[in-house]
């Protein structure tokens, strides 16, 4: 979003532009043109028309950036009758008071005060949108963050929670920025918090095969680190490619090695956290394994930022294998493909990755170019990654080529070394950013996911697949198969009448028949604002009941990512989600 779109967003209807000032943001280099008189006005406190253009002071600034949140905050709560807080069983909602315009322009000063360094709080309309807004995410809600703070300690992360306890502003945690279901949403206004210069390693025990870091290094970088030390360790788990370390322990992300390495919450040993009253907790010592009080780690390791802020993480650390092998087979249906790979796991063979692509994305990759000059058969396809000793790789790849021949299989493709190895990985880890490639004026890109147990995976994959078809919908499919989570990738258009309608009604239907299937909603992409209501269907009211009752013993004033999950008005949500009504009433309950 433009800053000029930014400022008529926030401007009442009727009011016309007569006064153009420029904002320069204090973390963001070049001059925004934002116009509007109302927002002068509000900054001013005055009902007069300014008489003339001009620069506006800091505190100006503020205002501009206060306002703009606010009138988004101020809509969602005419919209969805009320701002989140303490929820009653029987529907009925104890609404906390957030901070009036002056309070935070108070708050954001003593942030400043308790920071000192000027650079650390951004209001530039910019770095806002860029903040609220994510062009690959399923949903947008309304609404901007009022600044982003850029803190480079635990103490300042403290510094900043104690100010927003105090003032009663949301906190919305940023990290990679790469979620897919509008994580990172401040349809409330509040505080971005982004922990982009809270990248480092702070410290590498290679004795014990564990190293503690900071938020925001991603694991492509960490890799790279302990590559250049010749640890002779790497960190396994491999989500998209900007995923961020914050950010995968916010969604208990996993990637293609899961099959071999489980999950993100295999891989925390402790973590240093910063609770919404600016209380600093470490969940753990540094023993891999304690049975000392609540293992605290499993409640904030997919909490997606509602419980604390993660500021330092203590990870384990794997040996690197001594020989690797990439292969790809190709399959006449998916279905084919399916069973291969469930055979694959049933058989117990210890594979490293097995991902599925179908036919569909096999040619988008095509399209995309990403992996030019090479062209793939556009069939559905299957990869696999093969990791341990020499003796124990050709092995397993023995039985997999004879699994595979047996389903139908066609001939495996051997990657000739590491270069070939990355080229034919590459297919898979450039499937989304292939997809987005495709998109043409006005496109955007629904992905999402679900998992079920394997022995069902082709059941659901075969029925998603029949449904996009005869809606006449743009859509591929992948995922990770070795444990059951696959992905839909749709292109749409919203201006064109009932596309996004059809998109909503395919990814329900999909999220349904997972659930039918004792399956999940989300495999690793977490609930953020796309799946509230599938939370809901999943997990039932008593569940959740327990999960909004440590959401506020820990915050008790609701301002760690406010909206996201469905909490508000749970008996409400519950007699329209549970209940006789077949539809789900999304807009009206929020």
């Amino acid at each position: 979003m433009s800053a000029k779109r930014l400022a008529m967003r926030a401007m009442p209807l009727g009011r016309s532009v007569v006064a153009t000032a420029t904002l320069r943001g204090p973390c963001i280099a070049g001059r925004q043109h934002f116009t509007t008189s109302l927002l002068r006005r509000a900054a001013a406190g005055s009902h007069h028309e300014p008489r003339a253009a001009s620069v506006w002071s800091l505190s100006n600034v503020f205002a501009v950036a206060v306002t703009a949140g606010l009138m988004g905050w101020g809509a969602s709560e005419l919209r969805h009758g009320g701002f989140p807080g303490t929820m009653l069983l029987d529907g009925g909602l104890d609404t906390p008071r957030y901070a009036s315009m002056r309070e935070m322009e108070q708050a954001l000063e003593e942030i400043r005060r308790e920071l000192v360094n000027p650079d650390c709080i951004s209001t530039d309309p910019e770095d806002l949108h860029a903040h609220g807004y994510s062009e690959w995410s399923t949903v947008n809600p309304e609404g901007l963050p009022v600044a982003v703070a850029y803190p480079r300690s635990t103490d300042q992360v403290a510094a900043i929670a104690r100010v927003c306890h105090k003032y009663r502003i949301p906190i919305i945690p940023y990290s990679g920025g790469s979620s897919l279901e509008g994580n990172f949403s401040a349809p409330f206004g509040g505080i971005s918090i982004d922990f982009a210069y809270m990248d480092k390693i702070v410290q590498f025990n290679k004795e014990d095969m564990d190293i503690v870091v900071q938020p925001s290094i991603g694991w492509q970088d960490l890799n790279e680190q302990l590559a250049k030390m010749g640890s002779g360790l790497f960190f396994p788990i491999d989500p998209g490619p900007s995923a961020k370390v914050g950010g995968m322990i916010g969604t208990n992300c996993s990637g293609t090695n899961a099959v071999k390495y489980g999950t993100m919450k295999d891989w925390v040993i402790n973590l240093t956290v910063v609770l919404a009253d600016g209380t600093v907790i470490k969940t753990r010592r540094r023993p891999r394994k304690s049975s000392a009080g609540y293992n605290l780690n499993g409640l904030f390791v997919g909490s997606e930022g509602t419980l604390g802020l993660v500021t330092e993480a203590t990870l384990k650390l794997s040996v690197i294998p001594e020989e690797f092998s990439v292969a790809v087979v190709t399959f006449p249906s998916i279905r084919d493909a399916a069973s291969a790979a469930a055979e694959v796991m049933q058989t117990g063979i210890p594979v490293a990755a097995m991902e599925i692509m179908d036919e569909v994305q096999m040619k988008v990759v095509n399209m995309g170019g990403a992996t030019a000059p090479r062209v793939w058969k556009e069939l559905p396809t299957l990869f696999f990654k093969f990791s341990g000793t020499k003796a124990g790789v050709k092995e397993n790849i023995s039985m997999v080529q004879r699994i595979t021949k047996a389903n139908k299989g066609g001939n495996f493709e051997f990657a000739k070394d590491e270069r070939e190895q990355k080229l034919l990985w590459s297919a898979r880890k450039e499937s989304l950013w292939s997809m987005l490639a495709l998109r043409k004026e006005g496109d955007e890109v629904w992905s999402t996911d679900v998992a079920v147990p394997f022995s069902r995976l082709a059941d659901i994959i075969e029925v998603s697949k029949k449904e996009m078809d005869e809606l006449g919908l743009f859509a591929s499919i992948l995922g990770h198969i070795g444990d059951g989570n696959f992905h839909e990738s749709i292109i749409y258009n919203r201006q064109i009448k009932g596309e996004r309608e059809k998109v909503e009604m395919c990814v329900k239907n999909m999220v349904k028949r997972a659930l039918e299937m004792e399956g999940t909603c989300t495999g690793e992409h977490s609930i953020g604002w796309g799946k509230k209501e599938s939370l809901l269907w999943e997990v039932g009211p008593d569940t959740l009941g327990v999960m909004r009752s440590i959401k506020a013993a820990l915050d008790p004033r609701w301002i760690m990512l406010v909206p996201q999950w469905p909490w508000v008005g749970l008996g409400l949500l519950t007699r329209f989600v549970l209940g006789t009504r077949e539809r789900f009433l999304t807009d009206r309950l929020w």
